[in-house]
């Protein structure tokens, strides 16, 4: 399979009566876009902003971020805008420096915050981006679940409508990516380690949930995947899981670890594989789920695995399953995790742990609180920072400054690899 990724650089969004690339400027048909998202009878009202790296503004309670991404002939974001077939292969137009994100009155409590300038901005790769805010408004009538799936499917019609539009402007640059059948993988570069990823997806249900080709991930098994489906949108976010550690539809389309397998093949490792592992919540799932992870991995004949994560709590326990499952059958596996240690860094990092995790990499101590300077603009509301994770009442200063932990920060410490946070032993 060979995919082709085409991107245009954006370097500005301007709201317009078309919707359009003009050098290096997405003008945005506002009316047209919302059009579009009223189509669906759950969605009362949207309205736009847009905001760019430097701006004095503060997004909340940010839901989503999406990358524009279409296929060529029309489809993308497969099961939930566009038909299934072709996904992974082809050509896809993506939209670089910019994002949808989405916003409005909260459907969970893990909703996160995005700075675009300031100490908050460093711990967001959000802050460098263009960003088209879709504020969506639900009826009256539409509960929790349906409300998270109206804005989860408004931020990927809006991110699919952006892309598609664009898709007879001559592109910046074009990536060429390809992937091999199972024989032909193992067989490549024989002096090197046979390396696998597994990649868990948030699926507890209670508003946690993954989307793969549209179906809910409570429903899949461990299975083998393309790396290429992920880059091409095959996995959307549909979870109100802590926004420090949540895996947005962003971070799939740009997963950090399957880029650094893809960069390293060849050279250090042999990448082979990906086994995409639901989160569920009863201890039967979790055993069922490292048993069919491990046993597929070995008959994929891997030496090594990296193991990502997503979330925080109930999900190590998965992680460290899986990873015993693996260290067993003689898998050396390395684990990513972030930490919630307490304010004070004092507590225990992980709430569960297994002797074989003798190599994991750490994201950071979620549970760090910093100061956030005022905004001369917010986008949302600014009062609901005291009812999402990391805000409590009392974290609106009298300034305007908000103090609050670091996993209210959408991506400050998510498990995929895009961040910067580490930990040090002292």
């Amino acid at each position: 399979m060979t995919l082709k990724i085409e991107s245009i650089n954006v370097r500005h969004i301007q709201l317009s009566n078309c919707t359009v690339m003009e050098g290096q400027t997405l003008k945005v048909n506002t009316e047209a876009l919302k059009t579009i998202l009223l189509e669906d009878p759950r969605v009362a009202d949207v309205t736009f902003d847009i905001t760019q790296p430097g701006d004095s503004v503060r997004i909340l309670p940010v839901k989503d971020v999406i990358e524009p991404r279409a296929k060529a002939d029309g489809g993308g974001f497969p099961g939930i805008v566009g038909d299934m077939e072709g996904t992974g292969s082809g050509i896809t137009r993506a939209l670089r420096g910019c994002a949808v994100v989405t916003t409005g009155p909260i459907v969970g409590f893990q909703e996160g915050i995005i700075d675009m300038t300031g100490l908050g901005a460093q711990y967001t790769p959000f802050s460098q981006l263009n960003l088209l805010v879709v504020h969506v408004t639900k009826a009256e009538w539409v509960a929790p679940h349906e409300h998270e799936a109206a804005v989860r499917e408004a931020g990927v019609k809006a991110a699919h409508y952006l892309a598609a539009e664009t898709v007879s402007h001559t592109p910046d640059a074009v990536e060429q990516l390809k992937w091999d059948s199972l024989t032909i993988n193992n067989g490549q570069f024989p002096e090197l380690p046979k390396v696998m990823v597994v990649y868990p997806c948030m699926s507890q249900g209670l508003l946690h949930d993954t989307y793969f080709y549209g179906l809910d991930s409570k429903r899949i098994i461990p299975t083998l995947i393309s790396p290429l489906d992920v880059f091409d949108g095959a996995l959307v976010s549909g979870n109100c899981v802590s926004p420090g550690s949540k895996t947005t539809t962003w971070h799939h389309q740009n997963n950090a670890l399957l880029k650094e397998c893809f960069k390293r093949h060849g050279k250090e490792i042999n990448f082979i594989g990906v086994v995409l592992t639901p989160l569920h919540v009863t201890l039967a799932e979790k055993i069922r789920n490292a048993e069919i992870t491990g046993t597929l991995v070995e008959m994929m004949g891997a030496e090594g695995v990296v193991q990502s994560q997503e979330g925080f709590g109930n999900p190590t326990t998965d992680l460290m399953m899986v990873c015993k499952q693996l260290e067993k059958r003689g898998i050396k596996t390395v684990l990513i995790s972030n930490e919630d240690a307490g304010v004070d860094g004092r507590s225990e990092s992980l709430p569960d742990g297994t002797v074989e995790a003798n190599a994991m990499i750490s994201t950071g101590n979620s549970n760090a609180t910093i100061l956030l300077p005022p905004m001369d603009k917010t986008i949302g509301d600014l009062v609901s920072i005291e009812r999402i994770t990391g805000g409590f009442s009392g974290s609106i200063q009298t300034d305007g400054s908000l103090l609050v932990e670091i996993h209210g920060i959408m991506g400050s410490h998510n498990l995929q690899g895009t961040g910067t946070l580490s930990a040090i032993t002292r």
